[in-house]
Order: C-alpha cells, then structure tokens, then sequence
C-alpha cells in the first residue's frame, strides 16, 4: 500500500484534459482551478491531493511529440504550474496518467519535469492509499473501456480506437472552431457518448450556424409538423370515408374567418401534405434500416460500440479488486465524466466526473426542431477521509456560473424551459470498515 497518514484527507479531482490545438488551449475553469488549488496551499489538514488521469489533453497536440509538449503546457500556462508548486510546498500532490495523457507514463523525463513544480508523477496504472483502517484504489478508468484501453502500458506506440478519435476530430475541431458563428466547434470533447456528435452538429448548426431568415423560415413548418401529421392521417380517413367529422368540423370552424381561415387552411393543407409524403417514405425507411442494424448485429460485424459503459465494467471492476485486497472499500475512478457514487458489494465506487463543460441533450418542446445541447458546469472534488470506523466520500462543489445564458441562442432557451438538467452532485456516501464492528463478546 502506497503512502503513510493515519487521518489523511484525500481531495481528489480528473479529467481537466488541460491542453491542446488552437482553441483547445482555452481554460475556462483555469481561475476555480486555480483558487481551488491556491485553498490547499493554505489548509492545515493532513491532505493530499491526486490527480486522477487525464490532467493533460496530450493527444490533442498534434503538431508535437514528446517533451515539446510539457514545453507547450509550461508556456501556455505558467500561472498553473507557478501554483501547482506553491501548493506542493503544503500538501502532497500525486499525478497519475489517463489515457489522454497516456505519454506521461511513456517518458521518464516526465517524473523530473513535474517534480520540479512539487507534483508527484506515478507512472502506474493505479495506486492505493491508506485510509483510516482500510485502503482507496484509485485508477483513471480508461484500462476498463474497450475503446480506451492501453494494451502495453507505458508504449508511446499504442494507439487505441480513442486515440484516432481525438487526433482526427477533437484535435481538428480546435483548429477550425473560430472560423464558426460562435466559438462552440471546440466543445466537441465534452460531448458524450461520442454517437451523439453528428446530431450535436446538427443542432449547432441549425441554432447558431444557419442562416437566421432561413431558419425563422423553417420554424414554422418544423413545428407544425406533429400537427401536421395528425391532420395527414386524419385527411386519409376522410378521403377512405372512414371518419369526416374531424376534417369537416375544421373546415367549418375556418371558414368563419374569411381570408385569414383560408390562409391558415391553405397552411395546414401544405403541412399536412408534407407530412403524409414523410410518412409514406419515412414508415418504410424506418422499417429496412431497423433489418438491416438487426442483420448486422446477426452477423457480428459491429461487436464493440463507441460508448462507454458508465455502470457495469467499472462496477464489475470495483468488485474484483474488492475481493483481491480485502483492506480497499472505495474503487475512485474518472474518465467517463459523470460525478457518482454507487454502493456495491464490498464498498464504494466512486466516480470524480470532469472539470470541462458537459452537454445535456434536451429534446425541445414541440415539433421536429433539432434537440437543444444544454451546457453547465458540474466541478467537483472529491474529499475521502476516515471518520469514526468509517470511511466517508464528499462532493466539494466548486462555484462556476452556468454558461448557457451566453452560449444558448434565445430559440434553445424557450425551447427547454422546465427542461434544465439536474446537475446535483452526489451525496455523502459512508462504508463501514471491518475493524469499526464491534467484536463479539465472548461466551461465558
């Protein structure tokens, strides 16, 4: 087991994914991070403060490789590094590499380089630390995510499916994100899971790219179009002679506003046409793409999906390491971005979420306008420590102002009213350690 402290508090925090092309290098934490950071350098308790993986966003550099990376960081963010080393003169800080940052463990360079600003590189996989009478195992996650994984750890060569993904599209979206509208392409690594990016563009593009006479042009249409398709189905009864009363109730009630009732009847005429010609194609297309998923499933040609399981393999992984070291009660990972704390078998698995801005997809209110990406912030660290035989897991809320009044264009924000996302972070979670059970009393 790493590290010494009978009372240490642990503040732990992951995937800051720091770094990276052209507007990657943007920081829109950096001042929370850096009070945060600058509160530790005061704190008289006995802390400690790890780094969970992905501190860095090292494959988003693409245009460098190795040490002119730590370089780049070092010139991009010397106020960082300045405080990263007032706060290792108080408290121990420790770093261990996520797969973004994977190439930390890939340069012994590294370790001198960090020491330096007083953090502590640890080339592993994971580490453990005491707490109390039990013990925390700590690891990014990545190595539980098939799409992630590091086959030969420590090999600047393995490149995982993620690692394209990033290089290609993350890494090229920070390149061209100021040629938009607004700033929002560079956004694309805090959409998860990574299926959703198409329809994300999708909705960038329609509320914030699209030319607005068009789009107040469409709006309209798109959301008359759930009316519109009741209308087509009711039109077909009529014309089948089945049911008329609907049509013929309508046509009576807009007949009694002359000109205005024929304009709005010629309207929903329109929309109701489009939308039985949709229906007549869309039924069928719907249908043959529905056989054709299930034929490729059948065959096997797709058997790993693109997004991460935020529950079973961490859980799963938790409970393995439960049964191999008897003294470890909280699995602390990151890397899938979601703040949580689940109760298994054998003690806590503690997720430490993300310092970068999450998305939330919000279906709007009516019609078939495109789903609305809400943004807020959800920074945390998480605060392990023993307390009375038990071991107790905080959520530190650190204070950021939602971004969305700037980054919602008006549409997007009547379009999700009610529909906001709760972003709470998890409660205080607590295990009972074996050695805080009481040892029967012996018979007499």
């Amino acid at each position: 087991m790493d590290g010494p402290a009978e009372d240490r508090v642990y503040y732990v925090i992951s995937d800051l994914h720091i770094g990276g092309d052209e507007q990657l290098e943007e920081v829109e934490f950096l001042d929370e991070l850096l009070d945060f950071l600058a509160r530790l350098e005061t704190t008289d308790e006995d802390a400690e403060l790890l780094i969970n993986g992905d501190a860095f966003g090292l494959w988003e550099f693409t245009g460098m490789s190795g040490l002119e990376k730590f370089d780049a960081l070092e010139e991009t963010y010397p106020t960082l590094f300045e405080q990263l080393r007032k706060t290792g003169e108080n408290i121990e800080i420790t770093l261990i590499p996520g797969n973004h940052d994977h190439e930390l463990a890939a340069y012994d360079e590294y370790v001198e380089r960090f020491a330096a600003y007083n953090v502590t590189l640890v080339q592993s996989k994971s580490i453990t630390r005491p707490v109390g009478d039990a013990a925390i195992h700590f690891e990014h996650g990545n190595q539980q995510d098939p799409n992630n994984r590091i086959e030969d750890w420590g090999d600047t060569n393995v490149t995982p499916l993620g690692y394209y993904y990033n290089t290609l599209v993350t890494s090229r979206a920070g390149q061209l994100s100021d040629r938009g509208r607004y700033n929002w392409l560079k956004d694309v690594q805090a959409v998860t899971p990574t299926e959703r990016v198409p329809v994300w563009m999708l909705s960038k593009y329609f509320y914030r790219e699209m030319n607005p006479l068009l789009r107040y042009a469409l709006v309209p249409f798109l959301l008359l179009f759930n009316i519109s398709a009741i209308l087509a189905v009711l039109a077909a009864l009529n014309l089948l002679g089945v049911w008329s009363a609907p049509v013929e109730t309508t046509t009576s009630f807009l007949g009694q506003f002359g000109t205005v009732g024929t304009a709005i009847w010629v309207l929903l005429v329109v929309n109701a046409s489009l939308a039985g010609l949709l229906l007549l194609v869309g039924v069928p297309l719907y249908l043959l793409r529905r056989d054709i998923k299930k034929t490729i499933n059948r065959f096997g040609v797709f058997e790993t999906d693109l997004t991460v399981d935020t529950q079973t393999t961490y859980t799963e992984a938790a409970q393995e390491v439960f049964e191999q070291e008897d003294d470890v009660v909280v699995f602390c990972y990151g890397h899938t971005h979601r703040p949580s704390v689940q109760s298994v078998d054998g003690g806590l698995v503690v997720n430490t979420g993300t310092w970068l801005k999450r998305l939330h997809r919000r279906d709007g209110v009516i019609g078939l306008l495109p789903p609305v990406f809400y943004p807020s912030y959800q920074l945390c660290a998480v605060r392990i420590t023993a307390e009375d035989g038990q071991v107790v897991v905080d959520y530190e809320e650190v204070q950021k102002p939602s971004p969305s009044p700037e980054e919602l264009t008006l549409t997007e924000r009547l379009l999700t009213v009610g529909r906001k996302p709760d972003i709470e972070l998890p409660e205080r979670a607590v295990v009972e350690t074996e050695q805080s059970v009481p040892a029967p009393e012996p018979a007499e």
